[in-house]
C-alpha cells in the first residue's frame, strides 16, 4: 500500500526532495521532532510504503541543526553552565542575570519568571510557500496542525533586548543536558541548549543553561506571572 501526502495540485514529485522536512519543538523532551523520521517508524511498524511527496527542496542547513554533537562541544569549549532553578533564582536576584525563556509566546504568557525576556526560538510556520504547504502537509498527516520551524530572527531579536555582555541564563520547558548517561553518552539536546550555542556562535559571553528547564521551576514553586510585564 503507498501512502501519499500532497500540497493540492502543487505538488511535483519530480522535484528533489530532502531526507527531512522540518523541525518542531517538542513539548516534553525539546527534541526536534522530524515528520519523514517519524514516517520510517511508521513504514517499519506495519505500513509496507509510505510517500511523501515534496514540492521544493528543503533550504540549506542552519547552525541550529547541526548535528548535537557538535553543538554539544562547542557549549562545553565555550564553557556554558547548567544550573538548577534555586540556583539560577539566587543568579537572577543577586547577580543581575536574565533569563531568556525561548518557549513560544503562548507558553510564556501562561507564566514565566519575573523579569523573563521571552523570543522563542521556534515558531507556528508563517510562510505558504510549495515547501511549506508540503511541510504542513507532512505534520497534519502526523495529527500535528500546527507545526513549527526554527525562528530566523531568533538573534537579532535577542540582540534587540540584551547586550552581548548581558549574563543570560536560557530557559526552555524541559531544559536537556549537556551532562553524559548510561543512555545517552552525549546528554540530551533542548531548546534551550540549542538557544544557548545560537548566543556563543553570535559573540554572547556570559551564557548558563536553566537545568531541568521551566518545569522544575514550577515545580519548585519559584516566583511565575502571567502575561507580559
Amino acid at each position: 500500500m503507498t501512502t501519499m501526502i500532497a500540497a493540492s495540485s502543487i505538488v511535483n514529485t519530480n522535484l528533489p526532495c530532502s531526507s527531512r522536512i522540518s523541525s518542531c519543538s517538542d513539548f516534553t523532551s525539546g527534541h526536534s521532532w522530524r515528520p519523514l523520521e517519524a514516517a520510517k517508524h511508521h513504514r517499519m511498524n506495519g505500513v509496507r510504503s509510505l510517500r511523501i511527496a515534496c514540492a521544493a527542496t528543503k533550504p540549506a542547513k542552519s547552525p541550529a541543526e547541526e548535528e548535537w554533537k557538535t553543538k554539544r562541544q562547542v557549549l562545553l569549549e565555550k564553557r556554558v553552565r547548567s544550573v538548577d532553578v534555586k540556583e539560577a533564582l539566587r543568579l537572577q536576584k543577586e547577580n543581575n542575570f536574565v533569563i531568556l525563556d525561548v518557549r513560544p509566546e503562548a507558553d510564556f504568557k501562561e507564566a514565566h519568571p519575573p523579569g523573563a525576556v521571552n523570543v522563542q526560538i521556534y515558531r507556528l510556520i508563517k510562510e505558504w510557500t510549495a515547501w511549506d504547504i508540503t511541510r504542513r502537509a507532512a505534520f497534519a498527516f502526523f495529527g500535528i496542525f500546527a507545526g513549527t520551524e526554527e525562528n530566523p530572527d531568533f538573534i537579532k531579536s535577542v540582540e534587540e533586548k540584551l547586550g552581548k555582555d548581558e549574563k543570560i541564563i536560557v530557559a526552555c520547558s524541559a531544559g536537556g543536558t549537556m551532562k553524559p548517561t548510561q543512555n545517552l553518552p552525549d546528554g540530551k539536546q533542548s531548546r534551550s541548549l540549542i538557544a544557548a550555542y545560537l548566543l556563543v556562535l553570535n559573540g554572547y559571553k556570559n551564557v548558563f543553561h536553566l537545568d531541568g528547564g521551566l518545569y522544575e521551576w514550577f515545580k519548585a514553586d519559584l516566583p511565575a506571572v502571567e502575561g507580559e510585564e
